[in-house]
């Protein structure tokens, strides 16, 4: 039986991160939305939240306001079902800072730490095929 294959929500300001972190989520088997900035993200969620299962950002993205950190709060928020991965090369969060499911990790990231992440906050019934035939 083939299953529909879920989105998600890749965040990243610098372009070339964001690219690899899309390969890295399509090959686990989603679809990829992309935005630069948490903002963007904000508007591709209230636009499409319901199609998305994870959030892939990273914590800090200038010019924005808001923090890969405030982002994840507000997904959990508004979507808490999606499962959330949050990134950063220079920033270790704090007590507070991530929505209890989320994971963290750090820069740079290999597919399969991304993967074994994946396997942790995504349940069973909603990783894509490729995920889940480990």
């Amino acid at each position: 039986m083939h299953r529909h294959r879920p989105y998600a929500l890749v965040v990243d300001d610098s372009a070339l991160i964001r690219m690899d972190a899309c390969e890295i989520v399509k090959e686990a088997g989603f679809r990829c939305y992309e935005a630069a900035t948490a903002e963007q993200a904000v508007e591709l969620l209230r636009k499409f939240g319901q199609n998305v299962q994870l959030l892939f950002t990273d914590v800090s993205m200038p010019p924005g306001k808001m923090t890969g950190f405030d982002l994840a709060r507000l997904c959990a928020q508004g979507w808490p079902e999606i499962g959330i991965l949050v990134a950063s090369g220079g920033v270790t969060p704090k007590s507070g800072d991530m929505p209890d499911d989320a994971e963290f990790i750090s820069k740079p990231f290999t597919n399969e730490v991304v993967r074994a992440h994946l396997l942790k906050i995504l349940f069973e019934g909603r990783r894509p095929e490729p995920l889940g035939a480990d």
